[in-house]
């Protein structure tokens, strides 16, 4: 079962039991997956490729909008993206630990020979293409900004 297919049966489960908070994240989830459909040039379906890089924009948002509101003291709205953003994780793959980002970084250092700051900008694509969807874009830079020195 595809992802869209999993998110609107998922939809109508919610719906059934009546889970608010679920069906609000489901709906923007759904609502994404269509726009990307829809986008000029685009097929009829995204892929769950496609959809898990949308669905993983969708969560930095929501946690970028998390540090905005507490911030700002405006605990009841981060209350709000917090569950939507529970929601939108289990559809995502399991990200790695820091320790495990750590280890796969230095396997990749010593695979293209990086030793120190200078190297920086050609491990860093790298580093993002191998840990796509697998790690955070500002842990994958700070550790290896940390291990280059």
């Amino acid at each position: 079962m595809s992802l869209q297919q999993q998110i609107n049966t998922d939809i109508i489960t919610a719906m059934k039991a009546k889970d608010d908070v679920s069906l609000r994240a489901l709906r923007a989830l759904k609502s994404a997956l269509m726009i990307a459909a829809t986008a000029e040039g685009a097929k009829d379906s995204v892929d769950d490729e496609t959809a898990v890089k949308i669905f993983q924009k969708l969560a930095k948002q929501r946690k970028e909008s998390i540090d905005i509101f507490v911030s700002n003291g405006r605990e009841e709205l981060a209350v709000t993206e917090r569950e939507e953003l529970a929601v939108i994780e289990r559809y995502l793959p399991k990200q790695m630990s820091e320790d495990e980002v750590k280890a796969a970084l230095q396997l990749l250092l010593a695979e293209i020979g990086a030793t120190g700051a200078a190297d920086f900008s050609k491990a860093m694509p790298l580093a993002m293409k191998a840990l796509a969807g697998k790690a955070d874009g500002k842990i994958i830079s700070s550790l290896l900004k940390q291990l280059l020195g």
